[in-house]
Protein backbone atom coordinates (compact mmCIF):
# COMPACT_ATOMS: atom_id res chain seq x y z
CA UNK A 1 0.00 0.00 0.00
CA UNK A 2 2.99 2.31 0.53
CA UNK A 3 3.68 2.24 -3.22
CA UNK A 4 0.80 4.62 -3.96
CA UNK A 5 -0.76 7.71 -2.44
CA UNK A 6 -3.49 10.15 -3.32
CA UNK A 7 -2.04 13.59 -4.00
CA UNK A 8 -4.04 16.46 -2.57
CA UNK A 9 -6.74 14.70 -0.56
CA UNK A 10 -10.15 15.99 -1.59
CA UNK A 11 -8.96 17.15 -5.03
CA UNK A 12 -10.40 15.96 -8.38
CA UNK A 13 -9.54 12.44 -9.61
CA UNK A 14 -7.08 13.92 -12.13
CA UNK A 15 -4.64 14.47 -9.24
CA UNK A 16 -4.46 10.77 -8.29
CA UNK A 17 -0.88 9.55 -8.33
CA UNK A 18 -2.08 6.22 -9.71
CA UNK A 19 -3.31 6.59 -13.28
CA UNK A 20 -3.69 4.65 -16.49
CA UNK A 21 -3.82 0.82 -16.36
CA UNK A 22 -3.03 0.71 -12.64
CA UNK A 23 -5.98 2.97 -11.83
CA UNK A 24 -8.24 0.81 -14.00
CA UNK A 25 -7.18 -2.31 -12.11
CA UNK A 26 -7.81 -0.64 -8.75
CA UNK A 27 -11.26 0.54 -9.82
CA UNK A 28 -12.08 -2.97 -11.05
CA UNK A 29 -11.14 -4.45 -7.67
CA UNK A 30 -13.19 -1.84 -5.82
CA UNK A 31 -16.20 -2.51 -8.01
CA UNK A 32 -15.84 -6.22 -7.38
CA UNK A 33 -15.72 -5.66 -3.62
CA UNK A 34 -18.49 -3.08 -3.38
CA UNK A 35 -20.94 -3.84 -6.19
CA UNK A 36 -20.79 -7.51 -7.09
CA UNK A 37 -21.65 -8.88 -3.63
CA UNK A 38 -24.91 -6.90 -3.70
CA UNK A 39 -25.72 -8.23 -7.16
CA UNK A 40 -25.09 -11.79 -6.04
CA UNK A 41 -27.27 -11.33 -2.96
CA UNK A 42 -30.10 -10.03 -5.16
CA UNK A 43 -30.17 -13.21 -7.21
CA UNK A 44 -32.58 -15.82 -5.91
CA UNK A 45 -31.30 -19.30 -5.18
CA UNK A 46 -32.48 -22.10 -7.50
CA UNK A 47 -35.93 -23.31 -6.46
CA UNK A 48 -36.40 -26.98 -5.68
CA UNK A 49 -39.73 -28.46 -4.72
CA UNK A 50 -41.31 -31.87 -4.22
CA UNK A 51 -44.74 -30.38 -5.08
CA UNK A 52 -44.27 -28.28 -8.21
CA UNK A 53 -41.85 -27.74 -11.09
CA UNK A 54 -41.42 -24.22 -12.45
CA UNK A 55 -39.76 -23.06 -15.66
CA UNK A 56 -39.19 -19.38 -16.42
CA UNK A 57 -39.25 -17.52 -19.73
CA UNK A 58 -38.87 -13.88 -20.70
CA UNK A 59 -38.24 -10.66 -18.80
CA UNK A 60 -40.54 -8.09 -17.24
CA UNK A 61 -43.36 -8.12 -14.68
CA UNK A 62 -44.02 -11.57 -13.26
CA UNK A 63 -46.90 -13.75 -14.44
CA UNK A 64 -47.48 -17.23 -13.00
CA UNK A 65 -49.45 -19.79 -15.06
CA UNK A 66 -50.97 -22.81 -13.26
CA UNK A 67 -52.58 -25.69 -15.21
CA UNK A 68 -55.56 -27.76 -14.16
CA UNK A 69 -56.09 -31.39 -13.25
CA UNK A 70 -54.12 -33.85 -15.40
CA UNK A 71 -52.48 -31.00 -17.32
CA UNK A 72 -48.92 -29.73 -17.32
CA UNK A 73 -47.53 -26.34 -18.25
CA UNK A 74 -47.75 -27.41 -21.91
CA UNK A 75 -51.37 -26.22 -22.00
CA UNK A 76 -50.02 -22.69 -21.54
CA UNK A 77 -47.59 -22.81 -24.49
CA UNK A 78 -49.52 -20.39 -26.69
CA UNK A 79 -50.15 -18.03 -23.79
CA UNK A 80 -46.47 -18.05 -22.80
CA UNK A 81 -45.44 -17.39 -26.41
CA UNK A 82 -47.69 -14.33 -26.40
CA UNK A 83 -46.38 -12.97 -23.12
CA UNK A 84 -42.67 -13.76 -22.85
CA UNK A 85 -41.51 -10.76 -24.88
CA UNK A 86 -43.08 -8.42 -22.28
CA UNK A 87 -43.33 -10.45 -19.08
CA UNK A 88 -41.34 -12.92 -17.06
CA UNK A 89 -43.53 -16.01 -17.31
CA UNK A 90 -43.39 -18.70 -14.63
CA UNK A 91 -44.83 -21.95 -15.97
CA UNK A 92 -45.94 -24.27 -13.18
CA UNK A 93 -46.43 -28.02 -13.45
CA UNK A 94 -47.96 -29.86 -10.52
CA UNK A 95 -46.06 -33.02 -9.66
CA UNK A 96 -48.02 -36.14 -10.52
CA UNK A 97 -49.71 -34.69 -13.62
CA UNK A 98 -48.56 -35.68 -17.09
CA UNK A 99 -45.08 -37.19 -17.00
CA UNK A 100 -43.91 -35.18 -13.98
CA UNK A 101 -42.95 -37.48 -11.06
CA UNK A 102 -45.44 -37.33 -8.21
CA UNK A 103 -43.04 -36.42 -5.42
CA UNK A 104 -44.77 -35.43 -2.17
CA UNK A 105 -48.12 -35.15 -3.97
CA UNK A 106 -48.28 -38.95 -3.92
CA UNK A 107 -49.55 -38.74 -0.34
CA UNK A 108 -52.31 -36.65 1.17
CA UNK A 109 -53.89 -33.41 -0.04
CA UNK A 110 -52.77 -31.57 -3.17
CA UNK A 111 -54.48 -28.17 -3.57
CA UNK A 112 -53.53 -26.70 -0.18
CA UNK A 113 -49.91 -27.89 -0.14
CA UNK A 114 -49.39 -26.77 -3.75
CA UNK A 115 -50.73 -23.31 -2.87
CA UNK A 116 -48.37 -23.16 0.11
CA UNK A 117 -45.47 -24.19 -2.11
CA UNK A 118 -46.40 -21.54 -4.66
CA UNK A 119 -46.19 -18.88 -1.95
CA UNK A 120 -42.77 -20.24 -0.99
CA UNK A 121 -41.73 -19.94 -4.62
CA UNK A 122 -42.91 -16.32 -4.77
CA UNK A 123 -40.98 -15.51 -1.60
CA UNK A 124 -37.79 -17.41 -2.47
CA UNK A 125 -37.60 -15.90 -5.96
CA UNK A 126 -38.41 -12.43 -4.63
CA UNK A 127 -41.31 -11.89 -7.00
CA UNK A 128 -42.97 -8.52 -6.61
CA UNK A 129 -46.74 -9.04 -6.40
CA UNK A 130 -46.98 -11.37 -9.41
CA UNK A 131 -50.10 -11.87 -11.47
CA UNK A 132 -51.43 -15.43 -11.21
CA UNK A 133 -53.50 -17.16 -13.89
CA UNK A 134 -54.93 -20.56 -12.94
CA UNK A 135 -57.10 -22.92 -14.96
CA UNK A 136 -59.64 -25.31 -13.38
CA UNK A 137 -57.90 -26.91 -10.37
CA UNK A 138 -55.14 -24.36 -10.97
CA UNK A 139 -57.81 -21.72 -10.37
CA UNK A 140 -58.47 -23.22 -6.95
CA UNK A 141 -54.72 -23.08 -6.25
CA UNK A 142 -54.63 -19.43 -7.37
CA UNK A 143 -57.57 -18.49 -5.13
CA UNK A 144 -56.10 -20.35 -2.16
CA UNK A 145 -52.73 -18.66 -2.71
CA UNK A 146 -54.32 -15.21 -2.86
CA UNK A 147 -56.47 -15.90 0.22
CA UNK A 148 -53.47 -17.10 2.23
CA UNK A 149 -51.52 -14.02 1.13
CA UNK A 150 -54.37 -11.73 2.19
CA UNK A 151 -54.45 -13.35 5.62
CA UNK A 152 -50.67 -12.95 6.00
CA UNK A 153 -49.79 -9.35 5.04
CA UNK A 154 -46.15 -9.85 6.04
CA UNK A 155 -45.72 -12.76 3.63
CA UNK A 156 -45.41 -12.78 -0.16
CA UNK A 157 -48.26 -10.92 -1.83
CA UNK A 158 -50.22 -11.46 -5.03
CA UNK A 159 -50.81 -8.61 -7.47
CA UNK A 160 -53.88 -9.91 -9.29
CA UNK A 161 -55.61 -13.19 -10.05
CA UNK A 162 -57.29 -14.63 -13.14
CA UNK A 163 -59.24 -17.86 -12.74
CA UNK A 164 -60.10 -19.67 -15.96
CA UNK A 165 -63.28 -21.75 -15.91
CA UNK A 166 -62.94 -22.23 -12.18
CA UNK A 167 -65.15 -21.39 -9.24
CA UNK A 168 -64.53 -21.54 -5.48
CA UNK A 169 -66.84 -24.59 -5.31
CA UNK A 170 -67.22 -26.49 -8.57
CA UNK A 171 -70.46 -28.36 -7.72
CA UNK A 172 -72.24 -24.99 -7.33
CA UNK A 173 -72.15 -24.71 -11.14
CA UNK A 174 -74.40 -27.77 -11.25
CA UNK A 175 -76.53 -27.15 -8.16
CA UNK A 176 -76.24 -23.73 -6.44
CA UNK A 177 -77.45 -25.15 -3.15
CA UNK A 178 -75.02 -28.08 -3.07
CA UNK A 179 -72.75 -28.60 -0.08
CA UNK A 180 -69.54 -30.55 0.39
CA UNK A 181 -71.54 -33.16 2.27
CA UNK A 182 -73.89 -33.56 -0.67
CA UNK A 183 -71.15 -34.17 -3.23
CA UNK A 184 -68.62 -36.07 -1.11
CA UNK A 185 -70.11 -39.54 -1.78
CA UNK A 186 -69.92 -38.92 -5.53
CA UNK A 187 -66.37 -37.62 -5.12
CA UNK A 188 -65.39 -40.85 -3.35
CA UNK A 189 -66.80 -42.86 -6.27
CA UNK A 190 -64.80 -40.69 -8.69
CA UNK A 191 -61.68 -41.20 -6.57
CA UNK A 192 -62.01 -44.98 -6.63
CA UNK A 193 -62.85 -45.08 -10.33
CA UNK A 194 -59.75 -43.10 -11.25
CA UNK A 195 -57.52 -45.01 -8.88
CA UNK A 196 -58.29 -48.37 -10.44
CA UNK A 197 -58.30 -47.42 -14.13
CA UNK A 198 -55.32 -48.54 -16.19
CA UNK A 199 -52.84 -45.96 -17.46
CA UNK A 200 -54.09 -46.23 -21.03
CA UNK A 201 -57.67 -45.68 -19.88
CA UNK A 202 -56.54 -42.60 -17.98
CA UNK A 203 -55.16 -41.16 -21.19
CA UNK A 204 -58.02 -42.07 -23.50
CA UNK A 205 -61.23 -42.44 -21.48
CA UNK A 206 -61.32 -39.25 -19.47
CA UNK A 207 -64.28 -37.81 -21.35
CA UNK A 208 -66.34 -40.98 -21.02
CA UNK A 209 -65.62 -41.16 -17.30
CA UNK A 210 -66.73 -37.57 -16.92
CA UNK A 211 -70.08 -38.37 -18.52
CA UNK A 212 -70.58 -41.32 -16.16
CA UNK A 213 -69.81 -39.27 -13.07
CA UNK A 214 -72.02 -36.30 -13.88
CA UNK A 215 -71.69 -32.64 -14.72
CA UNK A 216 -69.20 -31.68 -12.05
CA UNK A 217 -66.67 -34.08 -13.54
CA UNK A 218 -67.51 -33.16 -17.16
CA UNK A 219 -65.81 -29.82 -16.58
CA UNK A 220 -62.62 -31.67 -15.69
CA UNK A 221 -62.53 -34.50 -18.23
CA UNK A 222 -64.19 -33.10 -21.35
CA UNK A 223 -61.10 -31.33 -22.68
CA UNK A 224 -57.97 -31.62 -24.76
CA UNK A 225 -55.87 -30.82 -21.71
CA UNK A 226 -56.08 -34.33 -20.32
CA UNK A 227 -52.46 -35.55 -20.10
CA UNK A 228 -52.93 -38.25 -17.49
CA UNK A 229 -50.39 -38.80 -14.78
CA UNK A 230 -49.96 -40.66 -11.52
CA UNK A 231 -53.28 -42.38 -10.74
CA UNK A 232 -53.13 -41.61 -7.04
CA UNK A 233 -52.46 -37.92 -7.59
CA UNK A 234 -55.12 -37.71 -10.29
CA UNK A 235 -57.69 -39.38 -8.05
CA UNK A 236 -56.87 -37.10 -5.14
CA UNK A 237 -56.94 -34.06 -7.42
CA UNK A 238 -60.37 -34.93 -8.78
CA UNK A 239 -61.67 -35.57 -5.26
CA UNK A 240 -60.45 -32.13 -4.16
CA UNK A 241 -61.84 -30.38 -7.26
CA UNK A 242 -65.24 -31.80 -6.36
CA UNK A 243 -65.08 -31.17 -2.59
CA UNK A 244 -62.97 -28.02 -2.08
CA UNK A 245 -65.14 -25.07 -1.04
CA UNK A 246 -63.23 -21.79 -0.87
CA UNK A 247 -66.26 -19.51 -0.73
CA UNK A 248 -65.61 -18.72 2.93
CA UNK A 249 -62.00 -17.78 2.09
CA UNK A 250 -62.89 -15.19 -0.55
CA UNK A 251 -63.09 -12.30 1.98
CA UNK A 252 -59.36 -12.84 2.64
CA UNK A 253 -58.47 -12.00 -0.97
CA UNK A 254 -57.30 -8.41 -1.35
CA UNK A 255 -56.00 -8.80 -4.92
CA UNK A 256 -58.38 -8.01 -7.80
CA UNK A 257 -59.92 -11.12 -9.38
CA UNK A 258 -60.89 -11.69 -13.01
CA UNK A 259 -63.01 -14.72 -13.91
CA UNK A 260 -62.87 -16.06 -17.48
CA UNK A 261 -65.15 -18.88 -18.58
CA UNK A 262 -66.50 -20.59 -21.66
CA UNK A 263 -69.98 -19.55 -22.76
CA UNK A 264 -72.51 -20.50 -25.42
CA UNK A 265 -75.32 -18.50 -26.99
CA UNK A 266 -77.25 -21.73 -27.54
CA UNK A 267 -79.92 -21.85 -24.84
CA UNK A 268 -79.83 -25.65 -24.95
CA UNK A 269 -76.21 -25.65 -23.79
CA UNK A 270 -75.49 -25.69 -20.02
CA UNK A 271 -72.89 -22.99 -20.69
CA UNK A 272 -75.60 -20.54 -21.74
CA UNK A 273 -76.73 -20.42 -18.10
CA UNK A 274 -73.42 -19.97 -16.29
CA UNK A 275 -73.39 -16.18 -15.86
CA UNK A 276 -75.44 -16.04 -12.68
CA UNK A 277 -73.81 -19.16 -11.27
CA UNK A 278 -70.30 -17.72 -11.61
CA UNK A 279 -71.45 -14.38 -10.19
CA UNK A 280 -72.98 -16.10 -7.18
CA UNK A 281 -69.84 -18.14 -6.58
CA UNK A 282 -67.67 -15.05 -6.23
CA UNK A 283 -70.06 -12.76 -4.35
CA UNK A 284 -68.04 -12.99 -1.11
CA UNK A 285 -65.03 -11.20 -2.59
CA UNK A 286 -64.31 -7.87 -0.84
CA UNK A 287 -64.15 -6.18 -4.24
CA UNK A 288 -66.39 -7.36 -7.09
CA UNK A 289 -64.81 -9.75 -9.56
CA UNK A 290 -64.52 -8.85 -13.23
CA UNK A 291 -66.18 -11.46 -15.44
CA UNK A 292 -65.26 -12.27 -19.04
CA UNK A 293 -67.17 -14.95 -20.89
CA UNK A 294 -65.56 -16.40 -24.01
CA UNK A 295 -68.20 -17.45 -26.52
CA UNK A 296 -67.54 -20.74 -28.26
CA UNK A 297 -65.22 -22.06 -25.56
CA UNK A 298 -65.75 -25.07 -23.35
CA UNK A 299 -63.65 -25.91 -20.29
CA UNK A 300 -60.25 -25.51 -21.99
CA UNK A 301 -60.83 -21.86 -22.83
CA UNK A 302 -57.23 -21.13 -23.85
CA UNK A 303 -57.28 -24.05 -26.32
CA UNK A 304 -60.87 -23.74 -27.54
CA UNK A 305 -60.75 -20.00 -28.31
CA UNK A 306 -57.08 -18.95 -28.14
CA UNK A 307 -57.43 -15.55 -29.84
CA UNK A 308 -60.29 -14.41 -27.62
CA UNK A 309 -58.59 -15.82 -24.56
CA UNK A 310 -55.31 -14.04 -25.26
CA UNK A 311 -57.20 -10.77 -25.73
CA UNK A 312 -58.74 -11.33 -22.26
CA UNK A 313 -55.27 -11.98 -20.79
CA UNK A 314 -53.99 -8.73 -22.32
CA UNK A 315 -56.88 -6.84 -20.72
CA UNK A 316 -56.24 -8.57 -17.42
CA UNK A 317 -52.56 -7.65 -17.36
CA UNK A 318 -53.36 -4.20 -18.69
Amino acid sequence: MSDWKIKGRGQPFAHFAVQGPDMLRILTVLLALLVLPSAVQAQAAPFRSDRIVVTVRGEGPDVILIPGLASTSEVWSRTANRLDDRYRVHLVSVRGFGNVPAGANAEGAVVGPVATELRRYIASQRLDRPAIIGHSMGGLVALRTAADAGRDPRGPQVGRVMVVDATPFFPSLISPGATVGDVEPLARIAYQALLFLGDEALRTQGSALGQQLGGAADNVFGSLGWQGGDRGVLAQGLYEVMTTDLRNRLPDISAPVTVVYGWSADSASPRAHLDNLFAAGYRNLPRPARFERIEGAEHMVMIDQPTRFLAAVDRFLG
